[in-house]
């Protein structure tokens, strides 16, 4: 395969890389997948799987009537999405929301691309850009993207660095949890797609429990940045819960704490001042992670302040928060319509590096730069999808609906897509936005195929 003309180079095996090879793969276009862990490891993974999640083990909500991330799940699949089969495939219950066995996910990811003939996949690290001489290549290094790779695209871009720190939450076993204090229960009895509607377990903190924790947030220790770190701002999608404290002491209440919608059977006709949620995190739900609870809190503090949640006092972690530096491009000046980055066209850029944010983000645009290469290797003009559909809402905003001034990384939500024709009650925009974007896809050529 070294010496086919016809090869795509994809650069990362993360789920945006894993989403493009699959996409080329799937096209009948033959790709060289290079992953550089093991041979070099990065700050947040643990095993050299693909695909492997680093941060939450949740997709977000999958109602795809009114939700956005639901409705570019379901765009997803009718693309044929190796992500989207695969964590269909491994969820756990979580609500309203796709949450999926990690290591069950990561495995399955994996499987697809070893087993399919048209992708080898080679463990290496690729330290520079690739060159002109290897034709198609798509860099999918997301986040965690090596140092060396990282300045070669600065310095290929003319670009100052942009980044933000995603923060980890942490995980807990399930059997270090009381439940003479904490239950079952999701918000508002919702029934989600990996079944239950009491999928969460709730730890609930009455107004001085809530005050007394808030003081020990602002007190905890943190882990110090490097100096040239100091300026690198959060992803607001994705805050450390003391930065959310010290916003505001009400700030997690109305966040990730918010007690609306949940009943403590054990005080019953007593409403919490605060919830502390925590989700499953593997198929055998054995392990919960606590929603929204990224920290960059030092370790001793995690455990020490965590364990005053009413519920945790004993509790047992499986893993620990942490921080982990995130990289993006100046995708609306950098990027054309086809992800190429205009100063090389042979180069595309897919994932988390263009300035999308989240799994299903990053993949979506994996699986667009994946179709958009193959079209282009069989001689066709790559054909965006309409920005009615939530992928080309999503494509819209990063290459060209953003202002390039002030750029940030953007989840996919309701705001990115055009107004609906006719002006209907706000309780039914959304749902009409999702019917015209599935009907759009539809329309879409490179929508209904495996091939672009």
């Amino acid at each position: 395969m070294k010496n086919n003309r016809n090869l795509v180079h994809v650069i990362g095996g993360g789920l945006a890389g894993s989403e493009t090879a699959w996409q080329l793969a799937r096209a009948g276009v033959p790709v060289a997948l290079h992953e550089m862990r093991p041979v070099r490891g990065t700050e947040a993974h643990v095993t050299d799987r693909l695909s492997e999640l680093v941060c939450s083990n949740s997709f977000r909500s999958d109602d795809a009537e009114r939700n956005a991330v639901g409705l570019l799940h379901e765009e997803m699949r009718r693309c044929g999405s190796l992500i989207m089969a695969s964590a269909d495939a491994h969820k756990v219950p979580a609500g309203g929301a796709l949450a999926v066995d990690r290591e069950g996910f990561a495995a399955a990811v994996e499987a697809a691309l070893d087993a399919e003939p048209l992708v080898t996949i080679r463990r290496e690290e690729v330290g520079e850009l690739p060159p002109a001489g290897w034709g198609l290549s798509i860099i999918a290094t997301g986040p965690l993207t090596s140092p060396a790779l990282a300045e070669a695209v600065l310095s290929a871009t003319g670009e100052e660095s942009l980044a933000f720190f995603d923060a980890i939450a942490p995980i807990v076993h399930k059997d270090s949890i009381d439940f003479s204090k904490a239950w079952f229960q999701s918000r508002y009895d919702r029934e989600g797609p990996g079944g239950d509607a009491a999928a969460y377990i709730n730890c609930p903190l009455d107004r001085a429990g809530y005050e007394a924790f808030i003081d020990a947030l602002l007190a905890g220790e943190v882990t110090e940045f490097k100096e040239w770190e100091t300026s690198t701002p959060y992803f607001e999608g994705c805050l450390p819960i003391e930065v959310m404290a010290a916003r505001g002491r009400e700030t997690p209440r109305f966040g990730p704490m918010k007690p609306v919608g949940l009943t403590n059977p054990h005080e019953p006709g007593e409403k919490a001042y605060a919830v502390v949620q925590l989700r499953q995190d593997n198929a055998l739900g054995t392990l919960y992670n606590i929603v929204g609870f990224q920290t960059k809190l030092k370790y001793g503090e995690q455990t020490r302040i965590f364990r005053t949640i009413p519920g945790l006092e004993q509790a047992q972690f499986a893993r620990l928060g942490g921080l982990h530096r995130n990289t993006f491009l100046n995708a609306p000046k950098l990027l054309d319509a086809s992800l190429r980055l205009r100063a090389r066209p042979h180069l595309r850029f897919a994932g988390q590096i263009t300035g999308v944010e989240g799994y299903v983000e990053s993949a979506a645009i994996g699986l667009l730069a994946g179709r958009f290469a193959a079209a282009e290797r069989a001689g066709r003009d790559p054909v965006p999808p309409p920005p009615t559909t939530a992928l080309g809402a999503l494509l819209n905003h990063i290459t060209g609906g953003a202002d390039a001034a002030t750029f940030q990384p953007m989840n996919i939500n309701f705001g990115l897509f055009p107004p609906l024709a006719e002006n209907l009650p706000k309780s039914q925009r959304r749902p009409a936005i999702g019917r015209r974007a599935l009907a759009d896809l539809d329309d879409w050529p490179a929508g209904s195929s495996m091939a672009a």
